[in-house]
């Protein structure tokens, strides 16, 4: 943990550092004796101070990566029994068959479809999955935040009460008393339809002689990316149809956020989230004492809080940053994503590989195509909203004039 804090503690100054030189370059360009040469100069330390920064903050989330590891309980290392061997040695020898285009397991993986009509491929066993799960945690994924449901149809329905529109059950005054029907619950129906996204790759020669092992954390490793990055591009779009999308300009706003932007029945389980370059926005602004105002959670020092609401960060390239790199527009969401989105999540996920299209056959490749099959669909859109920042103005100070003292009379 000590190590964690030192790295976090030297991001945030390097951040400082990036923001001063930024602000000595807008300088420069206003000044009127701008100097070229010294000019470059000045803007290839603020490169070298934002690569310097960038990188503290990959390895910071590296040794977060390895913290969880490290502190991970005996009852989670379960090992495989006999059974799961054989389906997850099964399935290595069909994946390296299918790469080598053994005509019988090309046959056994084409024969199955889904409801388009679409070959299946090589369905992935499950404890492979979980290993491609607890990697999809560990990238920043969006899907830990949302309510995700499995579900086995291609197509379905749920009936939703938005907190806003939930009322109380009826006094009766009596043992004896009808229970009225004059109070229907305002539902939502929200319908799903599972999409297939693919992804492909091109699988080299050594990959086909190199270790089960070796194959499978390459191939975890592969598609855990894959997952995220779509499953969060989904998400974010979700996010996105809030009504509710404030544009904050000064500490006070986000305070005002928090207060009143959702329902207060799901304040207790509503957070903040904005990427690492909003994060580091926020974390420089200052009270009138110069004081910052984000506030270290006390259980976990390397996290910040406003207001007692945690703020979870997000890498920028899993949650952009909208705008221009002159003027950048910056997400901060707020409320309780798991009332807001549901992903349902076919759990089907699913390979293939060809050595004849996509190029595979000119280039004498093998081409692996993955498919992960889910939905995602806004459930209560009141239950959050998509707030944005380009800049966050310190407080200033607010002293009151003292009175001058009263003359006494003669």
């Amino acid at each position: 943990m000590a190590n964690i804090n030192t790295i976090n503690d030297a991001w945030i100054a390097q951040g400082q550092k990036v923001s001063d030189l930024n602000d000595k370059l807008n300088a420069a360009v206003l000044d009127d004796s701008f100097d070229q040469d010294q000019f470059k100069a000045m803007k290839q330390d603020r490169d070298n101070a934002v690569a310097r920064r960038d990188a503290l903050h990959e390895q910071l989330e590296e040794e977060r990566k390895a913290q969880e590891i490290a502190n991970m309980e005996d009852k989670d290392k379960t090992p495989l029994d006999d059974k799961e061997k054989d389906i997850k040695a099964e399935f290595i020898k069909n994946f390296q068959g299918m790469i080598k285009g053994d005509p019988k397991v090309m046959n056994l993986v084409t024969s199955s479809t889904d409801e388009g009509g679409n070959a299946i491929g090589l369905t992935i066993p499950q404890d492979i999955q979980t290993a491609i799960n607890t990697l999809v945690r560990q990238y920043d994924s969006l899907q830990q935040y949302v309510n995700r449901e499995a579900v086995t149809t291609q197509t379905g329905s749920r009936v939703y009460e938005k907190w806003t529109d939930v009322t109380p059950l009826a006094d009766l005054d009596d043992e004896t008393a009808t229970i009225g029907d004059n109070d229907d619950p305002k539902l939502s129906i929200i319908k799903y339809t599972i999409h297939r996204y693919a992804g492909i790759t091109t699988a080299t020669n050594s990959l086909l002689k190199d270790t089960v092992d070796n194959i499978m954390t390459w191939l975890s490793q592969w598609i855990a990316k894959k997952v995220v990055v779509t499953r969060n591009t989904k998400i974010i779009g979700a996010m996105n149809e809030a009504p509710k999308k404030p544009t904050l300009a000064k500490f006070d706003d986000i305070i005002t956020m928090i207060n009143t932007a959702v329902d207060p029945a799901i304040k207790a389980t509503s957070f903040l989230m904005t990427n690492t370059s909003g994060l580091n926005v926020l974390s420089e602004v200052k009270d009138a004492m110069g004081r910052y105002l984000l506030q270290p959670d006390p259980t976990q020092p390397d996290q910040y809080l406003i207001h007692g609401k945690r703020i979870v960060e997000v890498a920028d390239k899993w949650l952009p940053t909208a705008g221009t790199a002159a003027a950048p527009v910056y997400p901060l969401y707020y409320g309780d994503l798991s009332q807001a989105v549901t992903l349902f999540d076919r759990e089907n996920a699913s390979l293939l590989t060809t050595n004849i299209g996509g190029g595979a056959f000119e280039k004498d490749q093998t081409k692996i195509r993955v498919i992960d099959r889910f939905d995602v669909e806004p459930t209560d859109k009141e239950a959050f909203v998509a707030g944005s920042f380009s800049q966050i103005a310190d407080q200033p100070a607010n002293f009151a004039a003292s009175a001058a003292p009263a003359t006494a009379s003669k």
